[in-house]
C-alpha cells in the first residue's frame, strides 16, 4: 500500500472519529440521534441497499446520523450506479455520503526459516451512496419512508420472545442491571419499575449483549472490565451501539434519557476516541458481531445480509 492510500485510510478514521466526537461532546449519542431528532416519528430502522439488505455496522451510524442532519425520509441508500441500473438518476447538485467496507486478504509471505506462511492483510474502501430522496425515477416503494411499526403492546411482546429465545438466564429483583460474568446470569429490576416498557426493552437489549462476551458465545475479554476504565468504556460503547441496532430491528425506541451510567461513561468514551481513531469502528464491528449472534439465535432465523 502507497504512503498516499495509508494516509487516505487514516483521514477517514480521523473524520469519522471527529464526527462522533463532535456529537458526544454537545451530549448527543450518536447511536439514538434518529429517535431522538423525532425521525419518521420513532419509526426508525436500519438504512437499506438498494436490494433490501441492511447496512451495518459503522455504516449504520453514519447514514443515520446523515439522514436526520439532512431530513431525508426513505430508508434506501444506494451508489451512483446502482441507481442507473435501476432506471434512476441522482439530481444534479446532490452530494453523496461516504460509507465504508473493511474487508482482508490473505497473502503469502517468507517467514524467518524460509518456510511460507499466510498473514491476512486488512484493507479499508471508501464509497459514495445517495439516499432515495436525492433520486429521480426509481421505482415507487424506494420512496417509501419505513413500515409503520406494530403496535406498542405488539413491540413489546415480540422483543420479549426475541430475549427469551436467546437462553440467557435472567434474574429479577433489585434496582441495578448488570451481567454477571461468574454466575452468567443478568440481574434486572422488575419491569414495573421502570417509567415505560420500552426503557426495560433496551436495558434488556445491554445487557444480553455483555452476555455476549462470555467465553463459548463471542470470547470478549472482560476480567479487566471493572478494573480498567479504558477497557470498561470500549466495552460499554459496543454495546450501546448494539442496543441501539437492536432496537431499531425490534422497532422499539429505545431509552432516549442516559442512563445514571452514561455520565460517567461519556468522558471516558471521548479519551479512548480521541486516542484510538479506529476505536469507535472496532466498536461498532464487535456490536454488529453481538447483534448477529442474538439473531442466529432465534428459531427458523435468516442471517442479516454480509452488506457493508
Amino acid at each position: 500500500m502507497s504512503r498516499k492510500e495509508k494516509g487516505s485510510r487514516a483521514d477517514l478514521y480521523e473524520r469519522i472519529t471527529e464526527k462522533i466526537v463532535a456529537d458526544l461532546e454537545n451530549g448527543v449519542r450518536p447511536w439514538v440521534k434518529p429517535w431522538s431528532a423525532g425521525h419518521q416519528s420513532g419509526s426508525v430502522n436500519r438504512p437499506l441497499r438498494h436490494n433490501g439488505l441492511p447496512y451495518q455496522g459503522i455504516n449504520t451510524l453514519l447514514l443515520w446520523s446523515e439522514a436526520v442532519a439532512r431530513g431525508f425520509v426513505s430508508p434506501y441508500w444506494m451508489t451512483f450506479k446502482q441507481s442507473v441500473e435501476l432506471g434512476g438518476h441522482v439530481r444534479k447538485g446532490e452530494t453523496g455520503t461516504t460509507v465504508v467496507y473493511a474487508g482482508s486478504f490473505s497473502k503469502t509471505e517468507i517467514d524467518a526459516n524460509g518456510d511460507e506462511v499466510e498473514r491476512g492483510i486488512a484493507y479499508l474502501k471508501t464509497y459514495t451512496v445517495f439516499c432515495a430522496d436525492q433520486i429521480e425515477e426509481l421505482p415507487s416503494h424506494y420512496y417509501t419512508a419505513a413500515d409503520p411499526t406494530a403496535r406498542p403492546v405488539e413491540r413489546i411482546e415480540n422483543a420479549d420472545r426475541f430475549f427469551d429465545n436467546t437462553g440467557a438466564v435472567v434474574r429479577y429483583g433489585g434496582d441495578k442491571a448488570f451481567y454477571s460474568p461468574s454466575s452468567d446470569h443478568i440481574q434486572l429490576p422488575r419491569p414495573e419499575f421502570f417509567k415505560e416498557m420500552a426503557s426495560f426493552v433496551a436495558v434488556r437489549a445491554h445487557e444480553n449483549l455483555h452476555w455476549t462476551a462470555a467465553p463459548r458465545r463471542l470470547n470478549r475479554d472482560l476480567s479487566r472490565y471493572h478494573k480498567d476504565r479504558t477497557d470498561r468504556a470500549r466495552e460499554e460503547l459496543l454495546v450501546e451501539i448494539g442496543s441501539a441496532l437492536i432496537c431499531a430491528d425490534l422497532g422499539i425506541v429505545p431509552e432516549l434519557e442516559p442512563r445514571p451510567d452514561h455520565a460517567s461513561y461519556l468522558q471516558s468514551w471521548l479519551t479512548v476516541l480521541g486516542s484510538d481513531k479506529r476505536a469507535i469502528f472496532t466498536a461498532a464491528a464487535h456490536a454488529q458481531r453481538a447483534v448477529a449472534y442474538l439473531h442466529g439465535l432465534q428459531p427458523q432465523s435468516e442471517t442479516m445480509g454480509e452488506a457493508a
